[in-house]
């Protein structure tokens, strides 16, 4: 979707930071061309402020044939404020804002709107109050008040200014926002710090990062560790005054690394890796003559490397660092090997990133070499006028400037004092300087908003200065600088909401998008709209019921501490077992939630089919061997007394279902002899099932599941199969429906049997994971399609609607 995106961004005016015309430009301008998708809520917010107008505005200027006023300038905008959490404690408030919507009358020519417009918003259609122009109404900014709007929700389309077809697109933290979450104790967020030191909070997400300092050798191969891991590599190494710094991901179950190199303590760091380069794991085949698959393999290789906690191991090599606070390894204990390209050719060798001189980093600290750098007063390169200097933005993004060393102009052959000709040199030099657009995109701007008004006389004077703009036209167009003034108020609107008067930290709008939207970490609200509204209880028709949110067990509570250790410790297992992608989490959810009783209970309670043996956990581990291999991947000792035991354990479990199923008694019933054999059971085994109850390991155990079950590599095949197919079903309330998509049941056969498995028929609830997962893509998904009952196609499944907050 952001690939797509990116197509839509204008080169030649609306350029992020800086407009044409020298002066800063809060946003940046899209263009879809001739298309009319609407213009969408980037995510769940609260509106502070909007406008809808009836008709378009005029800046004056007229068409030289008829003399008729070009009605070209559209004022409507809507300015969302969003909250949200990426981590322990970690609350982000952000702004953003949709400027030059289409007004009204051209919008029902392109997308007539129903004549019963919803109250509230959807993707379908623009709410009641976003066609409302009635006297009073119609060009005038109103507040947000109570309203609302959800990710994906329709707030109009895309408008024309200036002659250009085009939304301005703003997404910004006021000062005090922008000061919490990155300059809050304990969490200080390193924002283009040049020499980053190792952060001391657990916050950690998207890909991982290691600062190397040399001098530093890349092995061939590490010594003493099996090639079955470590397939040979050339090796090399860097010099003593060079610094590597290289980021790695995983995607679709490959492990990726990308690099940059600073010689010479210069300050300045070059891209060697353009292109993303594969893990040598990643070429090789495994018994079965599959592909090998780093990510996939991860569990395998902790358990082959870290013996003693292969725990400890995975997070190793997932972040190059133990995040959970139940660490065991340490000392040579957590040596981790990993392949890093270090030259411009991609050459690869392994490093050891366990020791502390390698710093380890993720997208949570915004490291410099990804081009990030906060812009304030002490680097700005725009003067008091609040105009964009040439040579200052040459060297803030210390990139040559093409124009200059290729011999097409000479540095000085601008007259600086020239406003068009300073103009079109830095235009040329934004335009077509290789990588500066990728410097700008990482800029964070504290400026005032262009929308704000009282801001104007500082930011526009110098136009009416004898040598300005219009103290140049004073002769023929004396009125000038009050009609564009008079203009540009029609536009603005800040002064009308709390932001007014202030600095604001503005962001590249599609850089903040492709950044944060790697964290994966779920709020509260966030986790409850994952829920779907209805789910079905077997029975014959099925018991069509609303999933409510009342136990004091749920995670969903508010004021629970229970609830809130619940909901921690969920994201930190998505975080540390590789979750976070939409359709993994979507997967993981629609069964953890139906496994849960919808994240009301941790335990199976069965007092029926699994006795003497029932499951816990989010993910519900019934059986006594999930049990030892979870302990055992925790380091945890499990001894011969426990295991023996739970061999028994399970045999019973095994002889009562066979009893039950053949219609016999079980040892549910207190006069069958084998429900006496329970007292084999330990005190000590007990103890340890019990355990898997308590927040961290109901939702460890379930992402360690997932990972050995082989469910990631299940869900990722959504990608090649993502159509699902319409499914009615027979309900006390009528028809319903639900669907069916073949990669969603195979991830639910797999976690039903614990390892990839294709016959989902026999899943218990199948049907409402289906709903669950339906829901999910809805919430979590860029783009989702749903077949209705009439063959139409809609972005919401049938009968889809939102769990009631708490």
């Amino acid at each position: 979707m952001m690939d797509t995106v990116d197509t839509f961004e204008i080169g030649h005016h609306g350029v992020y930071p800086v407009a044409f015309d020298r002066r800063f430009h809060c946003g940046l301008h899209l263009d879809p061309g001739e298309q009319h998708e609407p213009v969408r809520a980037i995510a769940d917010g609260e509106v502070v402020a909007y406008r809808v107008c009836m008709r378009a505005l005029s800046d004056g200027a007229k068409d030289p044939t008829s003399g008729q006023q070009l009605l070209n300038s559209n004022a409507g905008f809507v300015l969302l404020k969003h909250k949200t959490d990426t981590g322990d404690g970690r609350t982000i408030t952000f702004y953003s804002l949709y400027m030059h919507l289409l007004d009204m009358t051209s919008q029902q020519e392109i997308a007539p709107q129903p004549n019963t417009p919803p109250e509230t918003g959807s993707a379908n259609a623009l709410p009641k109050w976003l066609l409302d122009t009635a006297a009073g109404k119609d060009g005038v900014v109103q507040a947000g008040g109570t309203k609302k709007v959800y990710r994906k929700d329709v707030l109009g389309y895309v408008g024309q200014h200036q002659g250009v077809r085009h939304l301005h697109f703003e997404i910004f933290m006021a000062d005090a926002d922008f000061i919490a979450w990155f300059d809050q104790d304990g969490h200080k967020v390193q924002l283009g710090e040049k020499h980053p030191v190792q952060p001391t909070s657990s916050d950690c997400w998207g890909h991982s990062y290691f600062v190397i300092h040399g001098p530093q050798d890349f092995v061939a191969q590490p010594a003493g560790l099996p090639e079955t891991w470590f397939p040979p590599l050339p090796g090399g190494s860097i010099g003593e005054n060079e610094s590597l710094y290289v980021e790695a991901w995983f995607n679709r179950g490959r492990r990726y690394t990308r690099a940059w190199i600073e010689r010479g303590n210069s300050g300045n760091v070059t891209s060697l890796t353009p292109a993303p380069v594969a893990d040598p794991y990643d070429n090789g085949t495994n018994s079965n003559n599959k592909p090998k698959r780093y990510e996939y393999d991860l569990y395998d290789r902790a358990k082959a490397l870290y013996p003693a906690c292969p725990s400890d191991g995975y997070e190793m090599l997932r972040f190059g660092r133990v995040l959970s606070e139940q660490q065991i390894l340490s000392g040579t204990a957590l040596n981790t090997w990993v392949a890093v390209p270090f030259d411009e050719n991609g050459t690869q060798g392994y490093l050891n990133i366990a020791p502390d001189s390698i710093i380890k980093l993720s997208d949570a600290d915004f490291p410099f070499f990804k081009d990030w750098l906060m812009v304030d007063e002490d680097n700005t390169p725009f003067n008091h006028d609040g105009l964009c200097g040439y040579d200052e933005l040459c060297r803030l993004t210390g990139v040559a400037d093409p124009q200059v060393t290729s011999g097409m102009i000479q540095p000085l052959e601008f007259d600086k004092n020239n406003d068009d000709g300073t103009n079109l040199q830095l235009a040329g030099y934004v335009q077509n300087a290789e990588g500066v657009r990728e410097k700008l995109r990482g800029l964070v701007c504290k400026a005032r908003s262009e929308w704000d008004p009282l801001d104007n006389n500082n930011r526009y004077k110098g136009l009416n200065d004898p040598d300005g703009f219009f103290g140049k036209q004073k002769d023929i167009n004396p009125d000038g600088y009050t009609t564009f003034i008079d203009f540009l108020s029609k536009l603005q609107f800040l002064d009308s909401t709390p932001l007014a008067g202030q600095k604001l930290c503005f962001f590249h709008p599609l850089a903040f998008i492709r950044h944060f939207r790697r964290c994966g970490w779920l709020s509260q609200k966030e986790l409850t709209h994952l829920l779907p509204r209805n789910v079905v209880q077997k029975a014959t028709p099925f018991k069509w019921q609303k999933v409510h949110i009342s136990s004091a067990a749920s995670m969903l509570s508010v004021d629970s501490q229970n609830a809130i250790q619940r909901r921690l410790a969920l994201n930190n297992a998505i975080r540390k077992y590789g979750i976070q992608s939409p359709v993994r989490m979507a997967s993981f959810i629609a069964n953890a939630a139906e496994e849960t009783q919808w994240f009301q209970k941790y335990h199976e309670g069965s007092s029926f089919w699994y006795a003497p043996w029932d499951g816990r956990g989010m993910l519900q581990l019934t059986h006594a061997t999930n049990y030892i291999r979870y302990w055992r991947f925790r380091g945890i000792v499990v001894s011969q007394e426990v295991e023996d035991n739970l061999k028994c354990y399970a045999e019973l479990a095994d002889n009562n279902r066979a009893l039950l199923q053949n219609g016999r008694k079980g040892m549910n019933d207190p006069t069958h002899s084998l429900r006496d054999a329970s007292t084999h059971i330990s005190a000590n085994f007990i103890e340890k099932r019990e355990a898997t109850t308590n927040a961290f390991e109901a939702a460890d155990s379930a992402g360690c599941y997932w990972i050995w079950s082989g469910a990631a590599s299940c869900a990722d095949e959504y990608w090649s199969n993502q159509s699902s197919t319409l499914n009615p079903l027979v309900t006390d309330h009528g028809t319903k429906y639900f669907y069916i998509n073949s990669s969603f049941g195979k991830v639910a056969a797999t976690i039903n049997t614990g390892k990839p498995n294709t016959n989902y028929s026999a899943v218990w609830d199948k049907e409402s994971r289906f709903l669950a997962f339906a829901n999910a893509q809805v919430i979590l998904f860029d783009v989702a399609s749903f077949l209705q009952p009439d063959g139409s196609k809609s972005l919401y499944p049938v009968g889809f609607g939102r769990v009631e907050e708490p």
